[in-house]
C-alpha cells in the first residue's frame, strides 16, 4: 500500500504554512488524527540519512588515535625524536584546532544548513590529512594537524543537531548512538591500521592517507542526505520543510510534523539569537544543564584515564597494543549496550548508573593504590577498575550528553548553543589533559583519583536534579515542557 499516495497529498506551501497557523487547537487535533491513522514514521527512512552523518564521528574517533602507536615513527622521520613537548604538540595540536572548529560551528551550521556543514567539515579534514602525510618537517605536521582539528570540532556538533532533527521520535536515542559507536569504531580503525608501523617505513604516512577516503565520501554522500526540516522551517521555507519531512518520515506523517514544529515556533521571532542570549533569560536554564554535563564529563577523568592506560597495563605485564584493544573493546562493548537500551530504559537512567558506575570504578583504582605495597591484587584491580570505567563511561556519560543536549535545545539556539556546551567540553578537556601527569605527580594516584570519583558523585546528584526523561517525546514536546518549568 502507498501511503504517499493514499493518506497524505501534498499541499502547496502557502496553504500549509496557513494550516498550521489556525491554532494550538486546531494542530493538536490534527497530530492526533494523523498519528491515530498512520502509527509511528518507519525508521528505515531515516537510517540512511543518519549512517552517513556518522562518517564524521568516524572520522573524529579516527584522527584522535592516528597518533598513538606512529608517534615514534614520526618523530624519527621528522627529526625532533626524543623532544617530549613537540610530541606532545603532535597529538594534542588537534584540540587547539577542534575548539576553533566548535567555536564557529553554530554559525556555520545555521547559516549554511547542516548538510553543507557537513561537507564544509570534510574539506579541512581531507587538506589536513594531506599536509601531515606529506610533511617533511614538524611545522608541517602540526599545521595539518590544526586543520584536521578544526573539522573534528566542527563534525561533532553538527552530527549531533543533525541526527537529532532528522529521527523519528522512538528511534531517536538509538540512533544518537550511532554517533558514540562510529567513534568507538574510528579509534579502533586507528590503532589496527597503525599496527604495520614499526616494520614498514613510511607506513605512518599510509595512516594519514587513508583518513582522506572517507572523508571524501561523507562530503559526496551528503550531497544526497536530506537537508534537516527543522532549518529549513527556521529559514521560513516552508515547501522545503515538508519534502525532507516525507523523505524521512513518509508522506503520512508529514502533517503532524509540520504542526508540532509551528507549535513550537508560535511565539519565537525568526530571527537568529545571539552567543549573548543564552546565558539569560529563559534560555539559561537548558544552556546551564548542557555545559555543567559535558564539564562534567570530562572533569570525570575519562581522558586521562585513556592517556594513561598503557602505563597501567604495562606495569601488569600487558603489551600496549593489548591494553589499547582491550580499553576499545571495553568502549565499544558499553555504547552498543547503550544503543540497545537509549530508547527503553531512557537517557535519564543511563546517565545515573553511568555516572555512578564509574564513582565506583575509581573506587576501585583508589583501593588498588592503597594496596599497592602489599601484594599483587592491586595490578588486578586498577586494571579491571579501569576498564570498568571505560565500560561504565560508554553505557550513559560517553553517548547521553551528544543526543540529550540537541532534544533539551529549541529550535531556535539549537546550533549556537550545542556549539557553546562542546566548546565547554574542548576547553575541560584540554585542562584536564594538560594537568593530570602534574597533578599526579604533585597529589599521588590515591587523591587523584578521589577526585574523579568524586566529580562522578557530583554528576550523578547533578543529573538527578536536574535533566528530565526525553525518550519517546517530540523535540517540541520537551521544548514546551523545559519551558513551562522555567
Amino acid at each position: 500500500m502507498n501511503l504517499n499516495s493514499t493518506v497524505y497529498k501534498r499541499m502547496p506551501s502557502r496553504d500549509l504554512a496557513d494550516d498550521l497557523d489556525r491554532g494550538d487547537d486546531a494542530s493538536a487535533a490534527l497530530v492526533s488524527v494523523v498519528d491515530q491513522n498512520s502509527g509511528n514514521p518507519s525508521w528505515k527512512l531515516s537510517l540512511p540519512h543518519v549512517c552517513v552523518a556518522t562518517i564524521s564521528s568516524f572520522l573524529f574517533g579516527y584522527h584522535l588515535g592516528v597518533v598513538n602507536e606512529p608517534l615514534e615513527s614520526i618523530s624519527m622521520d621528522l627529526g625532533f625524536a626524543g623532544n617530549t613537548l613537540a610530541e606532545g604538540f603532535v597529538v594534542s595540536m588537534c584540540l587547539g584546532g577542534a575548539l576553533i572548529g566548535c567555536l564557529f560551528s553554530g554559525w556555520i551550521s545555521d547559516g549554511i544548513g547542516r548538510r553543507r556543514a557537513f561537507q564544509l567539515t570534510a574539506l579541512p579534514m581531507i587538506l589536513g590529512a594531506f599536509l601531515s602525510a606529506s610533511s617533511r618537517s614538524l611545522e608541517g605536521m602540526l599545521f595539518g594537524r590544526f586543520l584536521v582539528g578544526t573539522g573534528m570540532g566542527l563534525g561533532p556538533t553538527v552530527a549531533s543537531l543533525y541526527v537529532t532533527e532528522v529521527s523519528p521520535p522512538m528511534v531517536r536515542g538509538t540512533y544518537g548512538s550511532f554517533i558514540q559507536i562510529a567513534t568507538c569504531l574510528g579509534l579502533i580503525a586507528a590503532l589496527f591500521i597503525g599496527i604495520p608501523v614499526k616494520e614498514v617505513v613510511g607506513w605512518w604516512r599510509v595512516c594519514f592517507w587513508v583518513s582522506a577516503v572517507p572523508a571524501a565520501l561523507l562530503a559526496l554522500c551528503m550531497e544526497f542526505c536530506a537537508e534537516s526540516p527543522h532549518w529549513l522551517y527556521k529559514r521560513g521555507r516552508i515547501g522545503e520543510a515538508e519534502v525532507e519531512f516525507e523523505r524521512l518520515l513518509g508522506g503520512s506523517h508529514v502533517k503532524s510534523a509540520m504542526a508540532e514544529l509551528s507549535r513550537s515556533d508560535r511565539g519565537d521571532d525568526s530571527e537568529s539569537i545571539k552567543y549573548s542570549e543564552l546565558f539569560y533569560g529563559r534560555h539559561f536554564r537548558v544552556v546551564f544543564i548542557g555545559t555543567m554535563l559535558f564539564a562534567l564529563q570530562q572533569l570525570s577523568g575519562i581522558n586521562a584515564v585513556f592517556y594513561f592506560s598503557s602505563a597501567v597495563f604495562r606495569s601488569a605485564g600487558v603489551p600496549s597494543e593489548i591494553a589499547n584493544v582491550c580499553v576499545g573493546f571495553a568502549n565499544l562493548s558499553g555504547s552498543i549496550i547503550a544503543m540497545l537500551l537509549m530508547d527503553k530504559l531512557g537517557r535519564k537512567i543511563l546517565l545515573l548508573g553511568s555516572f555512578l558506575g564509574m564513582a565506583a570504578s575509581m573506587g576501585l583504582q583508589v583501593v588498588a593504590t592503597t594496596l599497592h605495597h602489599q601484594d599483587s591484587w592491586h595490578v588486578y584491580l586498577s586494571v579491571g577498575g579501569m576498564l570498568l570505567f571505560v565500560l561504565a563511561f560508554a553505557l550513559g556519560a560517553g553517548p547521553v550528553p551528544g543526543l540529550l543536549l540537541p532534544e533539551i535545545f529549541p529550535n531556535k539556539i539549537r546550533a549556537k548553543a550545542m556549539a557553546l556546551c562542546m566548546s565547554v567540553h574542548w576547553v575541560v578537556n584540554f585542562f584536564v589533559g594538560l594537568l593530570f601527569l602534574r597533578l599526579l605527580e604533585q597529589l599521588g594516584a590515591k587523591m587523584l583519583y578521589s577526585m574523579f570519583a568524586s566529580f562522578c558523585l557530583t554528576a550523578a546528584i547533578f543529573v538527578g536534579k536536574n535533566v528530565i526523561e526525553t525518550k519517546g517525546k517530540s523535540l517540541q514536546e520537551i521544548e514546551i515542557s523545559l519551558l513551562s518549568a522555567v
